[in-house]
């Protein structure tokens, strides 16, 4: 039993705190991920001065001050509690939804070449088209609201959906692990108040989806036929074919976050800018 007891104490003494600082660490860092894709993350800059200002009173032993925030800490909270409630519910939503070990959800080259093709027949023939992309969220909800496919990706189905005026042709099609999972589906529509409103229906869906889930969301506007990119609660109005097609095998690949040349959420959705820079194109901005 000598070396069970050896064994114990080098676990103790090595493994152990190893592995507590670890998993702390990718905690942190995982609840920080989540904060920063909401607007949650001016709650943290907000406790961080907080926490400066007491910290301060208290190591220059400023009574007065430090009696005023211990009196106000209470009402603090509550009034983030309700301030911040929109992203809260965001980050509680995405917990849910996130799987820490799910098989690959990227489909294949020749696929996503299929989905583009269809994206562009749709896009000449002013149809409008919303297209789900999950990485790692769970989307088995939201595939529940639809009808369920299951069938192969081609760019003759995705037309037939969106082409005519059917049953499934508003909503949106999942496409998952390499198949077309459902269509039809509902998506949560964004709650930010300062998109334009010329946003449509469609690139609402879109942006609510990925500020609720980590997916991607493929959108072709009925009205002016341009085909957009939606993903980490930002989208990317009028982009061309080459370009949607590189972004999405970069943001399908699980060795990549998609977080790269990234466009600040301001200036897409208050529209003060005329063209936006994505990789090596460039796509316009809402009408």
């Amino acid at each position: 039993m000598d070396w069970l007891t050896t064994l114990s104490g080098i676990y103790g003494k090595f493994i152990s705190p190893v592995l507590d600082v670890t998993i702390l660490a990718f905690l942190i860092y995982k609840a920080y991920e989540l904060l920063a894709k909401t607007q949650a993350v001016q709650l943290i800059k907000g406790a961080g001065f907080l926490a400066l200002i007491y910290g301060l009173a208290y190591v220059f032993k400023l009574s007065a001050l430090l009696w005023i925030l211990k009196f106000l800490s209470p009402g603090l909270f509550i009034a983030i509690a309700i301030i911040f409630q929109p992203e809260l519910r965001k980050i509680i939503i995405k917990l849910g939804l996130t799987e820490i070990f799910s098989p690959s959800n990227k489909p294949r080259t020749g696929q996503l070449d299929s989905v583009i093709t269809a994206a562009e027949i749709l896009s000449e023939q002013r149809r409008g088209m919303l297209i789900v992309f999950p990485r790692r969220s769970n989307l088995s909800q939201i595939i529940g609201t639809g009808t369920k496919i299951n069938g192969e990706i081609s760019s003759t189905l995705i037309v037939t959906v969106f082409q005519f005026d059917g049953p499934l042709h508003d909503g949106a099609m999942i496409i998952q692990n390499g198949k077309i999972a459902a269509a039809g589906c509902f998506l949560p529509l964004s709650e930010e108040q300062n998109i334009r409103k010329s946003f449509g229906t469609r690139h609402r869906a879109a942006l609510g989806m990925t500020e609720v889930s980590d997916a991607v969301v493929l959108v072709v506007s009925e009205e002016t036929g341009a085909m957009s990119l939606a993903f980490e609660s930002q989208i990317y109005y009028d982009l061309s074919a080459n370009e949607i097609l590189q972004k999405l095998r970069s943001l399908l690949d699980r060795n990549t976050t998609g977080s790269e040349n990234i466009i600040k959420k301001e200036d897409l959705i208050h529209g003060d800018i005329e063209k936006a820079e994505l990789n090596t194109g460039e796509g316009s901005m809402l009408p």
